[in-house]
């Protein structure tokens, strides 16, 4: 069987553009996956979170982080224990149900990413804020348990939040 150069020249563009092709939608499928893994796992952890902040053991768990910050101090002087607690929870809650409501709306979507930077800008500052450093390390740069290493996972979420912004404002009107 002879091929001709007219045959060659038609088969290589469409091989090479089905490989182009197929790998465009790999990437796009995984990205739009990822995008929504991303929004639900942050709204699941908000509502987690958020929902533990009733419990009692929850906010004794808290009050020493809350006390330790400048911006969150000032929550004792106008509310219990609880309920500062109960505000955050309710806030984290609210946050998530915001960030799950962004394919419906693009606004609240905006308003639930705000939220869940700030408060995981938040719960990332008190890492200047709270004893974080394991003395029996010698201080900086290890880590503690608690709050270090439970607070320091904060920095991905702040990020991950700061990217959902970024969807939600991309997001045609």
């Amino acid at each position: 069987m002879t091929i001709t150069a007219t045959q060659t020249q038609q088969a290589t563009p469409v091989t090479g553009n089905n490989s182009i092709d197929s790998q465009a939608q790999l990437a796009k499928s995984i990205s739009t996956y990822g995008d929504t893994a991303l929004r639900f796992s942050i709204a699941l952890i908000l509502v987690w979170i958020g929902a533990m902040k009733f419990t009692g053991y929850e906010a004794g768990a808290i009050q020493g982080l809350v006390a330790s910050s400048p911006l969150t101090s000032w929550l004792y002087s106008v509310f219990s224990v609880q309920g500062a607690s109960n505000l955050i929870g309710g806030l984290e809650i609210a946050t998530a149900i915001a960030i799950l409501a962004t394919p419906l709306n693009r606004v609240v979507g905006i308003v639930g990413s705000l939220g869940a930077i700030a408060t995981f800008a938040v719960t990332s500052s008190l890492l200047l804020t709270a004893p974080v450093w394991e003395a029996s390390l010698g201080g900086f740069p290890a880590l503690n348990v608690v709050p270090g290493q439970f607070l320091v996972k904060d920095l991905v979420l702040l990020a991950a939040s700061v990217v959902l912004l970024g969807k939600a404002l991309a997001m045609k009107k």
